[in-house]
């Protein structure tokens, strides 16, 4: 015991002695404190303190000038840089300064005489710390080869010239040595080769001329601060990717090794120690996945300093998928004979899929069917909808990497189940923190032992941000009411939930709800649209956008205000949302001014009002206006469609036109130009006058003619005739030339020039006609721009369908014979 406490003594004895050498012969013992003198030419100056001196020490200065340099007028000032400390009249002057900062302080004294200055004599005072006891002294060799580096940390700045000196020894022999790079902080210093079997102390001795310090000393053996260097880490996979092998090489004697290994995507290691040797087998990777691993070794299993770590990153390789698909189904009917069936799954984590999934891959095998084939489809998404005949399937979804596929994930769909009742009382509770409690009460007249579960699906309202919409559920048992959903859950955001239950052959109904997080009121108002009434208004509004909502809608708010009215305006509140998106504001004042506007709200408060509507609401009186006069011609419209009524009307209205419109209408056939028409062909083909005859009517011979004729008019021809557009459908007559030339006929060359040209001419005779007697020429309202074709014998058809031409309010009841000559009228008789 006492062997063991003065070996230990008489090692630092015998180190604390030869550092005291090395510090004689190579560093400057601090000076005793005295006074300072300055000898000038024109004076001297003193301190009672020889700089460097300690913050905080009181420093008397003084001044004294000589005999011949003092004059009356002129003072003598002592200055500290540039700022006056002291002044005086005479020929000597003296102050005590208190020293507070570090570094040089810089004293004069002069004579101030008027504005000028002269430096009589100066002195300089330096302010800093004595150094302090080294610490942290430690030595590191890299590789058993290198040559040991000391490093040290020096304490607070000492703000003065400060020498640090190693003093090494072995037992025998003292070397010293200076630091070679001074820095403020911290000292290094690079040692000689050592021994590797011999025992060593070192000692970091400090001084300047305020003080000294020592270090603790620290002994040591070589193979205690050698740091060994690794060679040759590699990590190999064998066929597998979950296990792999790795090896190393490290210097001479460096066999006790540690290793820590993660995936890059977290942030805890796992560690393996007390590795002997130089190879290591892992297992249980993850595939398809990036490892970081870091192995350091070590000489002596207990003494010595570990090497740094070395670093090796490597990917597995890729597994088959393990997990099944977590499967998820929609079913719709889309009429008698075809369903609508939606499929959603969840993508695999990186461990369940053992690597990147390529494609996933869903099978359809119709129920009931002997022999059915399996239809077949591959997809990349992570949702599949096919439209397929009103059957029960069984349905497999499987994932695909390179390796392989997963095992297959089934669902059975059957007819009728959509027909289930659902839960009851479906209700949703913001939570905050991107979550939402989704609470229910089982189907009605079930228990939940009979139920296979539950499904809550939820979806994002109103948004389509995503190329895959993105469709989260979760299964519950059929003992859990309630669960908090947190997957892909956003603040101020509205979701559509559905609550399933689960039978024995699927899903029936879902019971929905919508629900939120956290809201916000909404950033905008609804875009409005108002219609004014006969006694009210007709309001409409558009939703407001999604990423404006910040929640759900729950509730509107109309206001209409009159216009230029103090009083308050009159609210509407609108509490069903999700009902048609329309008002009627009745039994308002016609003829007032209104303005109108809306809100909406979320749980969080009323937002912003939307765009405004000015408006007023028309007079009574014009709404009665319109009504009578729009059922003056419905009820005329009913009359006139009626014979009898037609009859009455008719009687009616002879009384009430002129006489004139009451007389015969001559008949165009009796004409004599008609019976004249080959001899005077050359001359009726004048452009100036055509049609024009001279000679009066005669009386043909009688024939006896059908009635047959007013029965059948054909409609669509009289139509034309009524609203004066029977020459659109045929050829054009333009204006006569100037020249003299007969105007061309446009017309369509494979229809019957008797239906193009007989409606005009017929037209303008019936409207121009006055009395029986008159000339041919006043039939013609303007014979220059327009011609009408001569009557002839080619077409005898024609004959019981010329008055059919004439439009029927110009037509009287006819009763007899019709004196008519046998005409025939033929277009080619025309000059073109």
């Amino acid at each position: 015991m006492l062997f063991a406490w003065i070996v230990p003594a008489a090692v630092w004895l015998l180190v604390h002695f030869t550092a005291e050498v090395c510090i004689e012969g190579n560093v400057t013992p601090p000076k005793v404190p005295h006074g300072t003198v300055e000898t000038c030419d024109d004076g001297n100056m003193t301190a009672n303190m020889a700089s460097p001196v300690q913050p905080g020490t009181n420093v008397t200065l003084s001044c004294q000038l000589n005999p011949l340099q003092h004059t009356g007028p002129c003072r003598t000032v002592i200055f500290l840089n540039s700022s006056e400390l002291i002044r005086s009249y005479g020929s000597a002057v003296s102050t005590t300064f208190l020293v507070r900062t570090y570094g040089k302080h810089r004293f004069t004294c002069k004579i101030v005489c008027e504005q000028k200055k002269k430096l009589i004599c100066g002195i300089e005072i330096e302010s800093g710390n004595p150094p302090d006891e080294p610490r942290n002294v430690s030595c590191i060799q890299n590789g058993t080869d290198g040559h040991p580096t000391c490093t040290w940390d020096k304490g607070r700045l000492t703000y003065l010239s400060t020498t640090y000196v190693i003093q090494l020894s072995n037992g025998t022999d003292v070397f010293c040595a200076s630091e070679e790079s001074p820095s403020e902080k911290s000292g290094s210093l690079a040692l000689s080769k050592l021994n590797f079997d011999s025992t060593y102390t070192l000692v970091v001795a400090a001084s300047n001329e305020l003080g000294s310090a020592s270090s603790q000393p620290l002994v040591f053996m070589l193979i205690d601060i050698v740091k060994p260097h690794l060679l040759n880490f590699s990590v190999e996979f064998k066929n597998s990717a979950t296990n792999c092998t790795l090896s190393w090489h490290a210097e001479a004697g460096a066999r006790h090794c540690r290793l820590r290994y993660r995936p890059l995507t977290r942030h805890t290691w796992n560690m393996v120690e007390s590795l002997s040797g130089e190879k290591c087998s892992l297992y249980g990777l993850e595939p398809h996945t990036d490892y970081e691993f870091h192995l350091s070794c070590k000489i002596h299993p207990e003494r010595g300093l570990w090497s740094n770590w070395h670093v090796y990153q490597a990917r597995t390789p890729e597994a088959v998928p393990t997990r099944l698909l977590d499967v998820w189904y929609r079913q719709q009917d889309v009429d008698n004979q075809r369903q609508n069936i939606s499929l959603f799954w969840k993508a695999l984590s990186r461990s369940e899929a053992g690597g990147r999934i390529l494609q996933y891959r869903v099978t359809f095998e119709a129920l009931g069917q002997q022999r059915s084939p399996a239809g077949e489809d591959i997809t990349n998404h992570t949702s599949y909808t096919r439209v397929t005949p009103r059957v029960g399937y069984k349905i497999t979804v499987t994932a695909e990497n390179s390796r392989g596929r997963s095992p297959p994930a089934s669902i059975v769909t059957s007819l009728g189940t959509q027909g289930l009742p659902p839960p009851q009382e479906v209700s949703a509770v913001a939570m905050g923190n991107s979550s939402i409690l989704v609470s229910w009460k089982p189907p009605a007249g079930l228990v939940a032992s009979s139920l296979g579960g539950y499904v809550v699906e939820w979806t994002e309202l109103g948004r389509d941000t995503h190329p895959e919409p993105q469709h989260a559920w979760v299964k519950l048992p059929a003992s859990n009411l309630s669960t908090v959903i947190t997957e892909h859950i956003k603040d101020n955001v509205c979701y559509q939930i559905s609550v399933f239950a689960l039978y024995g052959d699927g899903a029936g109904q879902g019971a929905c709800v919508r629900g939120h997080s956290r809201a916000e009121a909404p950033a905008a108002g609804p875009q409005v649209y108002a219609t004014p009434r006969a006694n009210g208004i007709l309001v409409s509004w558009a939703p407001i956008p999604a990423h404006q909502q910040r929640g759900c809608i729950t509730g509107y708010h109309v206001y209409l205000q009159k216009k230029d009215r103090e009083e308050a305006p009159a609210i509407y509140a609108i509490s069903n949302t999700s009902a048609q998106h329309w008002l009627l504001m009745a039994h308002l004042q016609p003829g007032d001014h209104y303005a109108l506007w809306m809100t909406a709200s979320t749980a969080a408060g009323e937002g912003p009002r939307g765009n405004s509507e000015l408006l007023s609401l028309e007079s009574a009186g014009e709404w009665v206006t319109v009504v009578l006069t729009c059922s003056f011609f419905i009820f005329s419209a009913c009359i006139c469609s009626a014979p009898p009524a037609r009859k009455v009307l008719h009687s009616l209205l002879s009384a009430l036109v002129p006489q004139w419109q009451d007389k015969a209408i001559p008949d165009p056939a009796n004409a004599a130009w008609a019976k004249n028409y080959l001899s005077t062909k050359a001359e009726l083909s004048s452009p100036s006058s055509p049609f024009i005859s001279t000679s009066s009517f005669e009386e043909p011979e009688t024939t006896q003619v059908e009635e047959a004729f007013v029965k059948g008019d054909p409609p669509d021809l009289r139509d034309q005739l009524l609203l004066g557009t029977g020459h659109q459908g045929g050829g054009r007559w333009p204006l006569a030339s100037s020249s003299g030339q007969e105007p061309e006929y446009e017309g369509d060359a494979e229809g019957d020039p008797y239906e193009q040209q007989l409606p005009d001419l017929y037209k303008r005779m019936a409207v121009e006609v006055t009395e029986q007697t008159q000339s041919i020429s006043e039939y013609i309202a303007n014979p220059v721009t327009t011609y009408s074709p001569p009557v002839t014998r080619d077409h005898p058809e024609l004959e019981g369908n010329l008055l059919s031409m004439f439009p029927t309010v110009f037509l009287m009841p006819y009763e007899g014979n019709l004196t008519l000559d046998v005409v025939k009228l033929n277009s080619s008789s025309f000059s073109r």
